[in-house]
């Protein structure tokens, strides 16, 4: 099983998670996705706590968005196991991993680009909410409207709450995509290189974002970019070539010999 916060070392590749505990969010047990004779995750084990933040990094083609393909349901795996919150969802169709709790962004942007920021957020709220398929506008009071605001203050977007998506710079879009996916009260969220294209201002606006997000959340961050993804993060596991490299804390994977010489050209 991976080390949590504050372990004393870095685990290797191959160590399989042992019981369940019972503060886990997501348990993966030796999860594989072939296509074909290619195996883009391959013997992938490891655990997130309830409420930890966890990234995964890797250079492309590590198997990063495989891996999250295949825990979203997109790809389900062709072998191993996958639990949340102790629940095998190995088998379950994505709409009912989403109903569990379960949510992800992507690296490409999956807005609607002709409406405004408020409206995106209702939407989200409405996909998440009993009564969605309503064709009746909820009043001001309804919880849907409320949850609605709530997002935009949590997104750190009410002041553009009417611009239209079209309209919105990156890094606004991102943060949107981020207030959609806090939508119905997740328990565990998959960012896809939410820094992705970002400005080094809009970076610093990203990371006070995900720092706000609540202590119980759990989340699992993929990342290209190192100083964001270990600034945000209490545990990481590497990836190469679809495989568990490492696992440790931030610092003990900034430090690491292996990790250093294949990802980041020697000591920085």
């Amino acid at each position: 099983m991976p080390l949590r916060p504050g372990a004393a070392r870095v685990s290797s590749r191959g160590a399989a998670p042992k019981a369940l505990a019972s503060g886990d969010a997501l348990v993966l047990e030796g999860v594989t996705r072939a296509f074909g004779a290619l195996r883009a995750v391959d013997d992938v084990s490891f655990a997130v706590a309830a409420g930890q933040k966890y990234a995964v990094l890797g250079s492309n083609g590590a198997g990063k968005t495989t891996l999250f393909n295949a825990i979203t349901g997109d790809f389900p795996p062709t072998a191993g196991v996958i639990r949340f919150f102790g629940e095998d969802i190995t088998a379950l169709p994505p709409h009912e991993r989403i109903r569990k709790g379960l949510r992800r962004t992507y690296q490409s942007s999956l807005l609607f680009r002709e409406l405004s920021v408020r409206d995106n957020l209702f939407l989200a709220v409405r996909g998440v909410a009993n009564g969605r398929f309503s064709l009746r506008r909820p009043g001001a009071s309804h919880p849907s409207t409320q949850a609605t605001q709530d997002l935009l203050e949590r997104a750190r977007l009410a002041h553009i709450a009417d611009e239209l998506v079209a309209n919105l710079a990156h890094g606004q879009q991102r943060q949107l995509e981020i207030g959609m996916a806090l939508a119905g009260a997740p328990r565990l969220i998959l960012f896809d290189e939410p820094a992705a294209g970002l400005s080094p201002a809009e970076r610093r606006e990203l990371v006070a974002l995900l720092r706000s997000l609540p202590a119980h959340m759990s989340y699992v961050l993929i990342e290209h970019d190192l100083d964001i993804a270990l600034r945000v993060t209490e545990q990481v596991t590497v990836m190469h070539n679809g495989r568990v490299l490492k696992t440790g804390t931030p610092e003990q994977i900034e430090n690491d010999a292996e990790v250093q010489a294949i990802y980041m050209g020697g000591k920085h």
